[in-house]
């Protein structure tokens, strides 16, 4: 998986880089078909929003890309938050790629034949 990590008025230290990449191998444990993800943390100033630190990703998979963004006072707070979106928005696209959206055939009942006249 390539990963890039890009900070936007704040400096990436080399623990907030590490804090990232730890957090995201959870995702990677639920869902391997990851190609790239490029996460940006951000410090917004701008006096209507109330939580100043943002992160936000966006991670390519295999036919689609998932992105996720929350905010908080903390940087490293706004990064479990990012991760645990992110975590349930891979998890539901895992199951949708494994359910279909019907159930097998093995599984239906069979449909009851008409008499024949």
């Amino acid at each position: 998986m390539n990963l890039k990590i890009s900070g936007h008025h704040v400096e990436v230290t080399p623990a907030l880089r590490e804090f990232v990449i730890n957090k995201l191998e959870r995702v990677l444990r639920h869902f391997d078909q990851v190609i790239s993800a490029e996460v940006i943390l951000t410090v917004d100033k701008s006096k209507e929003k109330s939580k100043g630190q943002v992160a936000s990703v966006t991670l390519n998979l295999k036919g689609k890309d998932i992105f996720a963004e929350s905010c908080d006072e903390n940087m490293y707070a706004a990064i479990d938050l990012l991760i645990d979106k992110l975590d349930r928005k891979v998890m539901e696209r895992k199951e949708r790629l494994q359910d279909h959206g019907r159930e097998a055939l093995k599984h239906q009942n069979p449909p009851e034949a008409e008499p024949l006249q």
